[in-house]
């Protein structure tokens, strides 16, 4: 079983090019980048033409720690500091809900933890202290 914590920056549209800039100033390596607009259709939520070059998920690896971004998806709130969580991923689903339920005490549930087309169990919690905290679950789902 494997545990990391890995910084997630939130971008209000502007994620690939934060992307760019920090592979210039960090010489940081792009692992991954998918837009919205290359994501899974789904007739139930249509992705607006504003949205499809917006950034879904991308890691990056700077020297040996990795950062993840995506932007916000139209009309998501976004403000200047808070846009950094911590994603705890893990290849143990039942890890994932262990700390999912842990950090929901007195917190707030973003979005309960679920199956979803890039994972097994994903889910976001804003804690009690207000910091706010993605699990993801890494493998098959």
């Amino acid at each position: 079983m494997t545990v990391r914590l890995i910084p997630y920056l939130v971008m209000n549209g502007n994620a690939s090019e934060a992307i760019q800039f920090y592979r210039e100033a960090l010489e940081a390596e792009v692992l991954y980048s998918q837009t919205f607009g290359e994501g899974p259709e789904d007739p139930q939520y249509p992705v607006p033409e504003e949205a499809k070059n917006r950034i879904m998920h991308a890691t990056v690896k700077v020297g040996e720690t990795e950062l993840m971004f995506s932007d916000t998806f139209p009309g998501q709130p976004h403000q200047i500091g808070n846009q950094v969580t911590i994603c705890i991923s893990t290849n143990d689903p039942e890890k994932s809900q262990k700390f999912f339920n842990a950090l929901q005490q007195d917190g707030q549930v973003t979005m309960p933890l679920q199956e979803t087309f890039f994972s097994p169990a994903y889910g976001s919690i804003i804690d009690k202290f207000g910091v706010n905290f993605q699990i993801y679950t890494e493998g098959e789902h």
